[in-house]
């Protein structure tokens, strides 16, 4: 069963699709993000905090029709409704994250604190993710971010927060591994796509993953 897109991704390209725009090409979405890995007092991990950056153009046509008051400005309160349907989509595609405590699955509960900034040009996403259960990861917990079918296409920013932890306990540290470069043929393959079609991404590494190793 094809998953439904999040971030009401599909309503809006349908949309601008039908408006006379260009055929869009994979990935139709381009997300640069960074993610906390927030612990409680007892040492457990208890959520992720995703903060997702969406790409100019897709941030300018999702925002259309937003500015109620008409000042020019987006605030979080005139984006709020999108925040919380963009969050609620979200358990469709696993929330385009994983995490395991000492190699275990780990379930999600309902994401907290949902919210949309708008700043020079760029929406901004802000969400916690609890664990369904907080893990006591001894050894090590793992993240994975992105989305396998590339649909939207995750970019973990390359700095020293892209992936940081809260409160974790004293020696911890985080490793992140983020995938190739995809080949410039595989590349020109993806974009020959229409908007319809779901490419076979057997074999291709899109998403990164982050290990937090403690002592």
């Amino acid at each position: 069963m094809a998953r439904r897109p999040a971030f009401a991704v599909l309503l809006a390209i349908a949309a601008w699709a039908g408006a006379g725009a260009p055929a869009l090409a994979h990935p139709h979405v381009f997300v640069t993000a960074r993610a906390e890995i927030l612990y409680a007092p007892d040492g457990a991990v208890r959520a992720l905090k995703h903060i997702w950056s969406f790409d100019e153009a897709y941030s300018a046509y999702i925002t259309q029709g937003l500015d109620k008051n008409g000042d020019g400005k987006l605030t979080p309160d005139e984006l709020a409704e999108l925040a919380k349907v963009n969050v609620e989509s979200l358990p469709d595609v696993g929330f385009f994250t994983t995490a395991k405590a000492n190699g275990k699955p780990q379930e999600f509960g309902t994401p907290t604190g949902a919210g949309l900034v708008f700043e020079n040009k760029i929406l901004t996403l802000t969400y916690t993710l609890p664990l369904k259960t907080p893990a006591h990861a001894n050894r090590s917990f793992g993240i994975e971010i992105g989305d396998p079918t590339y649909f939207v296409a995750f970019e973990i920013v390359d700095a020293p927060d892209a992936v940081i932890t809260r409160d974790a306990p004293k020696g911890c540290i985080v490793r992140v591994a983020r995938p190739p470069k995809l080949d410039p043929a595989i590349q020109q393959k993806l974009a020959q796509e229409d908007i319809t079609a779901t490419p076979d991404m057997t074999g291709l590494q899109v998403t990164t993953r982050a290990l937090v190793a403690c002592p």
